[in-house]
């Protein structure tokens, strides 16, 4: 009988448990979890702040329940102290009880996630502690912003990213006075060019919310006196400036939480644990565990704009490396195809959707590229409405390979990034792309659609 250890039960621990139990259903799988829930669907969390969500409990896809139901020995509320990967040990403690047991297991699975990044920033510990800067990541962090949110009058967001710049956006239509501060010069700025963020910044100042890019937070006060229900506040002090509100919250990224492996697994520099194209982890010497596992935001991605091992914290790169445990916790047998981190936002009437690289983020990594951007309207003008949509290409002058897009309009064109994921995954080249098939039907597109068309201009550009 085989015994499987996962620890750590998110997305990527629900779906391995999940396929592992699929292929192997007379295996003993023992699931560790610190928390009392699992499967929490934390992109969710703004959309609750400003009541688009018809259930709460709906933001789970799973449950321990379900899990044990397919024959998984649930551990919850457990915290794994100590795992010895090479001597197949590894000790939990039962927070509930307080008891300490020692487990074995024949394969690993880990699958810990990832952390909220908290800086060494003055004041904030004492922030945290007393609730007037919180934390946006899990269940426990959804409950309290919500609750929040019904009587703050005003908030400080820090972080202009995806999940910073939704919380800002529901806190402004709830009619919260919201500020959104990021050290970055432009609101997501890791995930769309100039041509695209501008025109959320626009509609960020449109709904009243002040922003205050090109500032790192420096300190934290305490700002009793504000206009709070309980008379107290917090002051998030910048390079730049100070903003008062009766609560900040800190969406300053996700760090892996692998720090129980730090000396025993190999690692990129943020701690991410290096997984091959089958999910298996290495030793710090690089030597290949065929039964120790890694998948989601413990681990790292294959980029396939790059070609490089990455750390991207998406739950659809966690859900499809969940899975791949499962078929390949026997042998290899079913390889990776890597990501182009694909995502996608709506922010008041405006749709945006991603992938690959930003003509930024090619600039940092050092990769030579270009860009190219196109607005026009989504159908043709003869309809009794259409909407312009803007359509950026970032693609490698000297291969002419596609790296990346990115797309904004009022209209639905959130699909438009997954046609040209598949594009990169496939590795097509603007001229690829510019004479791929794409169809024309008046109440959905141009003749040439506007993918097409941002690829025939590159090609124009060339």
């Amino acid at each position: 009988m085989t015994t499987v250890a996962i620890v750590g039960c998110t997305h990527a621990g629900t779906f391995a448990a999940t396929s592992i139990l699929q292929h192997h259903p007379d295996w003993t799988v023992h699931v560790f979890e610190r928390n009392d829930s699992l499967s929490f669907l934390s992109c969710g969390i703004a959309l609750w702040v400003g009541d688009h969500v018809s259930d709460p409990k709906r933001m789970f896809y799973s449950s321990p329940a379900a899990l044990a139901e397919a024959g998984a020995t649930m551990h919850m509320r457990h915290d794994v102290l100590g795992v010895d990967v090479t001597g197949k040990t590894l000790t939990a403690k039962d927070l509930e009880t307080g008891e300490t047991t020692d487990y074995t297991f024949d394969k690993l699975v880990v699958t810990t996630g990832s952390a909220p990044v908290i800086p060494p920033i003055d004041g904030l510990d004492s922030a945290l502690e007393n609730g007037t800067v919180m934390l946006c990541k899990n269940w426990g962090h959804a409950l309290a912003i919500k609750e929040r949110a019904k009587s703050a009058k005003s908030a400080v967001v820090i972080g202009a990213g995806y999940i910073g710049a939704e919380l800002a956006e529901q806190f402004s239509d709830i009619g919260v006075t919201t500020t959104l501060v990021d050290a970055l010069p432009r609101v997501l700025a890791n995930n769309f060019d100039a041509a695209i963020s501008d025109q959320v910044e626009q509609a960020f100042a449109d709904h009243g919310v002040t922003l205050a890019l090109g500032q790192k937070v420096v300190a934290f006060r305490p700002a009793v006196g504000s206009d709070s229900v309980d008379g107290s506040g917090v002051t998030v002090v910048t390079e730049r400036g100070e903003y008062t509100a009766d609560v900040a919250i800190l969406g300053a990224g996700f760090r892996p939480n692998t720090a129980l492996f730090a000396d025993q697994l190999a690692t990129i520099g943020n701690g991410a644990i290096i997984v091959d194209d089958y999910m298996r982890a290495s030793l710090s010497d690089g030597t290949v565990l065929n039964d120790v596992f890694a998948a989601g935001d413990s681990a790292t991605v294959h980029y396939n704009p790059t070609g490089k091992d990455d750390y991207i914290p998406l739950a659809t790169n966690a859900v499809r490396q969940g899975l791949l445990v499962g078929e390949n916790i026997v042998a290899p047998t079913k390889r990776y195809l890597g990501t182009q981190a694909t995502s996608a936002v709506q922010l008041y009437d405006l749709a945006m959707s991603a992938t690959g690289l930003t003509l930024g983020g090619a600039e940092r990594r050092g990769l030579t590229a270009r860009s190219t951007t196109l607005v026009q309207d989504y159908r043709p003008d003869f309809m009794l409405t259409t909407t312009p949509v803007t359509a950026t290409l970032v693609w490698d002058p000297n291969t002419r390979r596609i790296l990346g897009a990115q797309f904004l309009s009022k209209h639905d064109i959130s699909q438009a990034a997954n046609v040209v994921s598949v594009a990169i995954q496939a590795g097509f080249t603007i001229d690829d792309l510019a004479g791929a098939d794409l169809f024309f039907q008046p109440n959905f597109s141009q003749p040439v659609n506007f993918v097409g068309a941002v690829a025939i201009q590159a090609v124009a550009e060339s």
